[in-house]
């Protein structure tokens, strides 16, 4: 999910919009070039939401199923389950990408991108960008509150019947291992799952409303601004996950400092290479007692 955040927030955001409009004209303003930047946006946002889908499902088998969870709840299934979510949202999504049109040409190259008129008018792809819209956001969505709520209620009884076993003993007292492990998962769950109800909610409503009242959303200012909104939403709801595992998750943050620190020694080991090589002259020993007082520093200030 953290990975898919950051390919949407690359793709998307810098070298999409940032593009548009510091750089117009560059290598990235080519129509096929514009088309697969959009496109892959499109895979990762999607990926995004899915992913919070198939985390949501396997909380949902880890607190609410036992006999499933020494079989589902595995490294292997966890391979296999986004491996296959990848594979057939990007098959999803390719489609999309013949959708896209130049917006004009300069030179006879064509510049940027757009819907092509075909999109809004021919049955195929009207029908596919029905079946689009439902399978982002409306079945997520739905599935998401479904597998929170079912889980919600699986763990309110647990934690009756656990509470009425331990009952007024002193080892009630004490803190339950159980009781804190499983609170640590459903902390993690509502804030990735919470980040994207609320987030997604002015969208779908959106949506709801003008498709069952036939409104086009074009034909004021405040309809259009008001689904501008919705987008707008959508799009943060895709960018957040990284941030709420790294405030959530220990494991997780000892996972990118450990990141960090393969890549710093990977950089001082290269340059030893290169400095043993050109000036044997005790720079490379003169650059790592720098680090190492910086490293030591930091230390000392946590």
């Amino acid at each position: 999910m953290a990975a898919a955040d950051l390919l949407f927030i690359i793709t998307n955001f810098i070298l999409f919009w940032i593009t548009v409009y510091f750089f117009p004209g560059s290598f990235l303003s080519i129509t096929p070039v514009c088309s697969a930047v959009v496109t892959r946006s499109r895979v990762a946002m999607n990926c995004s939401v899915w992913f919070a889908v198939t985390f949501s499902f396997d909380r949902f088998v880890a607190i609410c199923c036992q006999k499933l969870k020494t079989k589902y709840c595995t490294k292997k299934t966890v391979v296999i389950v986004l491996a296959t979510t990848c594979i057939l949202l990007c098959l999803q999504i390719i489609p999309f990408y013949f959708a896209i049109g130049p917006t004009e040409k300069i030179d006879n190259v064509p510049r940027s991108c757009k819907y092509k008129s075909s999109y809004y008018i021919e049955p195929g792809w009207m029908g596919y960008d029905q079946f689009d819209t439902v399978s982002f956001p409306l079945l997520p969505f739905a599935l998401i509150l479904l597998l929170n709520a079912l889980t919600v209620r699986h763990i309110l009884l647990a934690s009756r019947v656990r509470k009425g076993l331990r009952g007024q003993s002193k080892a009630g007292n004490h803190s339950d291992p159980e009781m804190e492990s499983r609170r640590k998962s459903v902390i993690l769950l509502f804030s990735i799952s919470a980040n994207f109800i609320l987030l997604c909610l002015t969208y779908v409503v959106c949506f709801l409303y003008y498709t069952l009242t036939g409104i086009n959303p074009n034909d004021n200012v405040s309809s259009y601004i008001f689904q501008q909104v919705g987008w707008m939403l959508m799009n943060l709801s895709c960018s957040t996950n990284t941030f709420i595992y790294a405030v959530t998750q220990s494991t997780f943050r000892e996972q990118v400092k450990s990141a960090v620190k393969y890549a710093v020694t990977s950089i001082i080991q290269l340059m030893d290479k290169q400095n043993n090589r050109e000036q044997p002259t005790g720079v490379s020993s003169f650059l790592h007692s720098k680090i190492a007082i910086y490293i030591l520093k930091l230390s000392s200030t946590e």
